[in-house]
């Protein structure tokens, strides 16, 4: 592979070897390596090249190009299929929550619309925030995929999408990590203050149940609603409210600071090599969070399996713009708005 017009362009080697899958090379950039960089990197990018770029400990720059790996096409029926079970599953839960049977009578599933449409809303914007900027910045990813689950409480596990090729900066990973839970923040709070609006204030019952605990957010919201709930009686909160709340508490989970997570690549977007300290002390909080919600030990050894450390993006040279700075200390302010110690609370 003949690199060198690209390459030359923005870099003066000292050396150059070709190795068993790719060509590397040894130097320095002509001018400011930040912006140098990131323009190598696009350039190689568009010619579907993986350039990876590091700083080694004498100052000099190493530069590994190898030819990009075809990662095949996605299966969009699958996407489609598991949108419309979770549609299903979503509607059939609204329905209950709004008080009516689909089981007995299907017809009953118009009453799941609200709770189905606010919380697939929420999801949906926030994973296709993911693909959106993964798009522009030339990352594979495939479409969103939900998951059903016939569960009474939610009927979902939320979504994902796969990313299929390598984050070619600390900005790219900055915008990608950052661009779903502040979408799904921002979907989220208008559906919220609505669903808040519609719901009602009632006795406490004092019978036992399941009660949700209230993020930051939540609260500043019932404020910003008007309510005011006397220590006698509890909120019922609409499915529209209560579709707020899981996609504030989905927000918050993935904002975690930990591997691949929203968080994780958003605290090595900010902080570098530095990230795997925060992850670890994330790791040793979830495990003392486990003593208020045991759910956290669950989410702590799935962080495990997926892997604590965030893996480095192809250009670690290229640094954050201010502009990029202050999504990733946004992202940090909407962590801190939506994550909840005790979700749920069994009384």
């Amino acid at each position: 592979m003949d690199l060198a017009p690209i390459v030359y362009k923005y870099f003066v080697p000292t050396g150059e070897f070709e190795v068993d899958d790719g060509v590397y090379f040894v130097g320095w950039f002509r001018t400011d390596p930040d912006r140098e960089a990131e323009a190598l990197s696009k350039e190689l990018l568009e010619a579907n090249y993986w350039p990876m770029i590091r700083q080694n400990r004498e100052g000099l720059y190493e530069i590994f190009v190898r030819k990009g790996v075809d990662t095949g096409r996605s299966n969009y029926w699958i996407n489609l299929i598991l949108f419309l079970l979770t549609v299903l599953t979503t509607l059939a839960v609204g329905a209950f929550h709004a008080g009516k049977n689909p089981l007995s009578d299907p017809a009953n599933l118009i009453y799941g619309l609200p709770f189905s449409l606010s919380l697939i809303a929420i999801l949906g914007s926030h994973e296709l925030g993911h693909y959106t900027l993964s798009r522009i910045h030339r990352v594979k990813a495939t479409l969103p995929y939900f998951i059903p689950v016939p569960h009474p409480l939610v009927g979902t596990l939320g979504a994902f999408i796969k990313i299929k090729s390598p984050i070619p900066s600390r900005r790219a990973l900055l915008d990608i990590g950052a661009a779903g839970p502040i979408t799904g923040f921002l979907v989220a709070l208008p559906i919220t203050i609505i669903g808040l609006k519609l719901s009602a204030i009632v006795p406490k019952s004092g019978a036992p149940g399941l009660f949700l605990g209230e993020p930051l957010i939540f609260k500043l919201l019932e404020f910003a609603a008007g309510l005011h709930v006397p220590q006698s009686m509890d909120l019922y909160l609409h499915p529209m409210a209560f579709a707020g709340w899981i996609g504030f508490f989905v927000t918050g989970l993935n904002l975690i600071p930990i591997g691949q997570l929203d968080g994780g690549h958003i605290a090595f977007a900010l902080f570098g090599k530095h990230h795997a300290k925060i992850a670890y002390v994330s790791f040793i909080a979830l495990i003392a969070l486990g003593f208020l919600w045991a759910g956290w030990w669950t989410w702590a050894i799935l962080v495990v399996i997926l892997g604590i450390r965030h893996p480095a993006p192809l250009n670690e040279v290229s640094r954050l713009d201010k502009k990029r700075l202050a999504i990733g200390l946004f992202s940090i302010l909407v962590f801190i708005l939506t994550f909840t110690p005790r979700p749920f609370i069994v009384k």
